[in-house]
């Protein structure tokens, strides 16, 4: 019976990307506009894909409706470049994460999903290149809402489609690197375990208060019993 949903985020909690993630959405952006913006310099972490590029473009100048004009053909752009571009070496998966998915796979009390700031062309392919992709049947994504606190609510009608089970809010956890996660579990009074493995410290992210708060995520047995007391 499951009582469990667990949500991930991808960048900074599952795996990192190095330098050329960012260099292809440069690339994207001065296809299609002209312009990489603030691109280079902006920081990305635990911010929506689409967030992202009306920032950096609205810093060299662009407006609203500008963007928004061209905004399906820089996406899509932008997927196809890193589907075509992005390689395994570019990907670091966080110590222990294989061994945490797996484990909270074979369990039957548990339901795992995405809530991620990725598009999902872009964050499927960063999951398949380490071969975790398969342990997420669904999940949350930036083609789905501008703010990823839209995003809690499209995760559960995901998983009740799926599973039959409507997950209440205190059944969900949601796993993230950034304050961004935290904020957007209260947004279904879900819990959220804050892990310290991205470009947020431990110190600054207990500030916000998470349900739980790890350096990473490498103990397993810790980390699920955690999920499941919460």
């Amino acid at each position: 019976m499951l009582k469990k949903l667990v949500l991930f985020d991808i960048d900074g909690t599952l795996l990192l990307t190095n330098s050329n993630n960012r260099r292809i959405l440069i690339d994207a952006l001065m296809a299609v506009y002209g312009t990489e913006g603030s691109a280079r310099s902006h920081n990305f972490a635990g911010k929506m894909d689409s967030v992202i590029i009306y920032e950096v473009l609205k810093n060299a100048g662009l407006d609203d409706s500008h963007i928004a004009e061209k905004f399906t053909i820089v996406k899509n752009t932008y997927i196809d470049l890193v589907k075509k571009q992005l390689l395994p070496e570019d990907i670091e998966l966080m110590t222990g994460i294989p061994e945490l998915l797996q484990a909270l796979s074979e369990r039957s009390d548990i339901a795992l999903g995405l809530l991620t700031g990725n598009f999902e062309g872009s964050g499927r392919h960063k999951l398949a290149l380490p071969a975790i992709n398969h342990f997420f049947p669904f999940g949350a994504f930036a083609d789905d809402g501008y703010h990823r606190n839209d995003l809690p609510v499209v995760a559960v009608e995901r998983a009740y489609s799926l599973t039959g089970k409507r997950f209440k809010g205190e059944e969900v956890v949601i796993i993230g690197d950034t304050e961004h996660d935290i904020t957007c579990a209260r947004t279904i009074q879900a819990k959220c375990i804050a892990v310290a493995t991205g470009t947020y410290s431990a110190e600054r992210l207990r500030a916000h208060s998470p349900a739980a708060l790890f350096d990473d995520l490498s103990d397993t047995d810790k980390v699920v019993s955690r999920i499941l007391t919460l």
